[in-house]
């Protein structure tokens, strides 16, 4: 499951990058929501409810 999850959120890393070409006027907001995600994940491993 965590190796799962590792590789989507990689994946969503590299997709909300501005220097594609699909999302180069997309802004900051996939980034931001991406951070959030991140954090989300970040504290459920660290409290050991995932």
């Amino acid at each position: 499951m965590g190796t799962i999850l590792l590789v989507i959120l990689i994946l969503a890393l590299i997709g909300v990058l501005p220097t594609w070409s699909h999302s180069r006027n997309w802004g900051y907001g996939p980034v931001g929501v991406t951070g959030i995600l991140v954090v989300i994940l970040v504290v459920l491993l660290v409290t050991g409810r995932l």
